[in-house]
């Protein structure tokens, strides 16, 4: 594992991605790393994209991730995996969640959702973890720990322990949501390990 990184986290407004991104900074900093993070939130309210950039190392300067620069990126819906290919590199590796949430155009029958839509990354080589976060939220019990469910499946290509993101989810989910949370981690951690 590197010791350094840049990790994009994308998607539509209401997933829970500032969240997820703050729960991994957190983390990182518990685990002894500098680590910056910036968000974008867009349209957010209207179901639009939303990103937020995540860096670390031993000492990090920006948050801002450069375009063809992300090692990883957390993607919160297919298509929104394929927006930022720009930001990525022949050795990113992108974690998708394979849920699909039709943009405006799309719900209103104006255009189509594209078919095949991972295919645009595996073109290029990128390497992909597919999780299906909202089916394992499901099965947990609460739909929205979707987020939770793909900062687990993230947190098996980061160098920090477990128990740190455990710790984290505790001091950052509010107590009534913590146990459900720490189950959607935990099936994170399983879908992509």
């Amino acid at each position: 594992m590197r010791a350094t990184g840049n990790i994009l986290f994308s998607g539509v407004g209401g997933q829970g991605i500032l969240l997820a991104s703050e729960i991994t900074a957190y983390s990182l900093l518990a685990a002894g790393f500098d680590a910056k993070k910036s968000e974008v939130h867009g349209m957010a309210q209207r179901g639009g994209s939303v990103t937020a950039h995540l860096r670390y190392g031993d000492r990090v300067y920006s948050p801002l991730i450069e375009p063809g620069r992300a090692d990883i990126q957390v993607a919160f819906e297919m298509m929104e995996a394929v927006r930022y290919l720009p930001y990525l590199h022949k050795d990113s590796k992108v974690i998708v969640n394979t849920q699909r949430i039709l943009p405006p155009a799309v719900a209103t029958g104006k255009t189509t959702y594209p078919e095949e839509v991972l295919a645009h990354l595996t073109v290029h080589r990128i390497a992909v973890v597919c999780v299906d976060a909202f089916d394992l939220a499901r099965e947990v019990g609460e739909v929205r720990t979707a987020n939770m469910v793909m900062v687990g499946a993230l947190s098996v290509f980061l160098p920090v322990d477990p128990a740190i993101y455990e710790q984290v989810i505790g001091t950052r989910v509010p107590e009534r949501f913590r146990e459900v949370n720490l189950q959607a981690f935990a099936a994170g951690r399983r879908a992509s390990a």
